[in-house]
C-alpha cells in the first residue's frame, strides 16, 4: 500500500501533476477495528439527534430567542455538519473498505472538515463574548449584545472562515504529486495530504500554520482573557451569592471549552515532545473531532437552565394539547348527534 505511487495514476496540464485518487491509510494491524467504528455510527446518531433536539428547542421556545442562543444555535449546525462531514466518510471509508477517494473529493472532504472545525471553535469564542458582556457590562449588556450584533458576527465568522479554508485547500491543487499517494490519517487531512507532494509547499505549510493559530491559539487566549477579566469581575461583587449565580451562567460554556480545546491541545503537545504512534494519534484525533459535537447539545441541554425549562414547558404544551384533542374526540364519540359536520363545532343542544 505504502508503494502505491502518482507515476500511472496522474492527471497533468502544464505546470502541477495530480493525482486520480488517494488512499486514505487509516488504522493499521489492529484486530477487531471495526468494533470502534461501529462506535462512531453511534457517536453520529447521538449527535444528530442531540443537535437536531436543541435546535429544535431554540426554534420552539420564543423566551430562547435571544442572541446568545442565536450563538447556540449556530454552535449546534455546526457540530451537526461537521459530524456529517467527517462520519459517514470515514465509515464508508475503512468499515465498507473504501480507501481509495479520488482527488477532487478529497480536496471537498478536506474543505468542509476545516469550515466546520473553525467554525465550532470560533462559536465557542463568540459565546466567550456573550458572557463576558453579560458580566462585567450587565446595564449595557442588551445595548451591546443584540440578536442583529450577534447575526453580523457571525455572518463576518463564516465568511472569515470560507475565505481562510478556500484559500488553504486551494493551494493543494498547486501541487505535484509524483510519489507516494497514501495519506497517512483517517481522513484527508490537510498536513499529511501537502506533506505528499514533490514540488515546493512552504505555502501550504505557511497556512498551515495559520489555521492553526485560528482555530486554536487565538480563540484560546482571547477566551482565557475574557475569563480573567470575568474573575475580576466577580471578586468586585460584594456577596458569595452573587458571584455563584454569576459563574454558574458561565458553567456551561466552560465545559465546551474544555472538552473541545483540551484534548486538541494535549494532542499537539504530546506529539511536539514525544513520539505517538500513528494509531494511537488517529484514535485521539478522531475521537477529539466527533465527541465535542455530540457531548454539547446534552451539556445544554442539562446544565442550563433556560434550556431546561423551555423543554419542560414546551413538553406542557405538546402534553396539554394531546389531551385536549383526546378529549375532544372522546366527546364527539359519545355524543355524535351533538356534533354538526356543516359548522364543525358543538352544537348547543346539550
Amino acid at each position: 500500500r505504502s508503494s502505491l505511487s502518482g507515476s500511472s495514476l496522474v492527471s497533468s496540464n502544464a505546470t502541477f501533476v495530480r493525482p486520480s485518487y488517494f488512499y486514505i491509510n487509516g488504522f493499521e494491524n489492529i484486530p477487531h477495528i471495526k468494533y470502534y467504528y461501529v462506535f462512531l455510527c453511534l457517536v453520529y446518531a447521538v449527535t444528530v439527534l442531540a443537535n437536531s433536539f436543541i435546535m429544535a428547542v431554540i426554534y420552539l421556545a420564543r423566551n430562547l430567542h435571544t442572541a446568545k442562543y442565536v450563538v447556540v444555535f449556530n454552535l449546534a449546525v455546526t457540530d451537526l455538519c461537521g459530524s456529517t462531514a467527517l462520519i459517514p466518510k470515514l465509515i464508508e471509508t475503512f468499515l465498507f473498505e473504501k480507501q481509495y477517494i479520488s482527488y477532487e473529493a478529497c480536496l471537498s472532504s478536506m474543505f468542509f472538515v476545516y469550515v466546520f472545525m473553525t467554525m465550532q471553535s470560533l462559536s465557542l469564542l463568540t459565546l466567550a463574548y456573550d458572557r463576558f458582556v453579560a458580566i462585567v457590562f450587565p446595564l449595557r449588556y442588551h445595548v451591546i449584545v443584540t440578536k442583529t450584533a450577534m447575526l453580523v458576527i457571525l455572518a463576518v465568522l463564516w465568511l472569515f472562515t470560507l475565505a481562510l479554508i478556500s484559500f488553504t485547500v486551494s493551494l493543494i491543487t498547486h501541487l505535484s504529486f509524483c510519489g507516494s499517494l497514501v495519506i497517512k490519517s483517517f481522513f484527508c487531512d490537510h498536513g499529511p495530504t501537502y506533506a505528499l507532494s514533490c514540488n515546493n509547499n512552504s505555502l501550504n505549510n505557511i497556512m498551515a500554520w495559520v489555521c492553526f493559530l485560528v482555530v486554536l491559539c487565538i480563540p484560546i487566549i482571547l477566551i482565557v482573557l475574557t475569563y480573567v477579566c470575568i474573575a475580576i469581575a466577580l471578586i468586585r461583587i460584594a456577596t458569595g451569592a452573587e458571584r455563584v449565580k454569576a459563574m454558574r451562567t458561565c458553567t456551561s460554556h466552560l465545559i465546551l471549552v474544555a472538552i473541545f480545546y483540551l484534548p486538541m491541545v494535549g494532542n499537539n503537545i504530546a506529539a511536539v515532545v514525544s513520539y505517538i504512534h500513528p494509531n494511537a494519534r488517529i484514535i485521539n484525533n478522531s475521537l477529539t473531532q466527533t465527541m465535542p459535537a455530540m457531548l454539547n447539545p446534552i451539556i445544554y441541554s442539562l446544565r442550563t437552565e433556560e434550556v431546561v425549562d423551555s423543554v419542560r414547558k414546551l413538553y406542557n404544551i405538546y402534553s396539554l394539547r394531546t389531551e385536549e384533542s383526546h378529549f375532544n374526540v372522546a366527546v364527539i364519540d359519545e355524543f355524535p348527534s351533538t356534533y354538526s359536520e356543516e359548522n364543525w363545532g358543538y352544537t348547543t343542544t346539550l
